[in-house]
């Protein structure tokens, strides 16, 4: 492998538009990562394009597999899982910004490209599985009684409503409802 896996060659496939090459790599790039969600430092990413010649660009097309890690929003449990993120982006001698992607005359830099992909993977908000009831607040006690340990109803049985939380009573004596305004 040399230095820059991700620089490919493509005089050859410039002779002939619409030839094609497929591309296969391992290959870490460091400091990928969103605030929820990042690539282990060290971790292969898969790299599986076609590259086809078009006039007067190149057009890759496949997969990206993408190990990472982050925090359950629920639970706040450590995550890891692997995302594969389908692509097909265009390579241009004249690039338009934020549509496609520089190719030179004889070599093409596809890691622009798969970073942007790796970091449009990353999910905002992970999740450690579909069955994850994570810190839900209407599940555990919420009244003073449940904490001192004494019983009444509600308190820790799972039997009734649980009881409200003494520190928002005062909201419950407020009228959203009147239309009377006092002076």
């Amino acid at each position: 492998m040399t230095a820059r896996p991700l620089v490919i060659g493509i005089a050859d496939l410039r002779r002939r538009p619409g030839s094609r090459r497929h591309v296969e790599r391992e290959v870490v790039l460091g400091g990928l990562g969103i605030t929820t969600a990042s690539v282990p430092e060290g971790a292969e990413i898969g790299v599986d394009l076609e590259l086809e010649t078009m006039l007067p660009g190149l057009v890759a097309t496949g997969t990206i597999t993408v190990p990472w890690v982050g925090e359950c929003r629920r639970c706040l449990g450590a995550v890891r899982a692997e995302t594969i993120v389908e692509i097909r982006e265009i390579f241009d001698p004249h690039p338009v910004e934020g549509e496609t992607y520089p190719l030179g005359e004889d070599l093409v830099d596809l890691e622009p490209m798969v970073r942007d992909a790796v970091l449009l993977a990353l999910p905002l908000a992970p999740l450690c599985g579909p069955d994850c009831l994570g810190p839900a607040p209407d599940m555990f006690p919420t009244g003073p009684a449940e904490h001192s340990g004494e019983a009444g109803e509600g308190a820790g049985d799972g039997g009734g409503a649980p009881r409200p939380d003494p520190r928002w009573a005062a909201l419950a004596e407020l009228d959203f409802d009147s239309d009377a305004v006092e002076d």
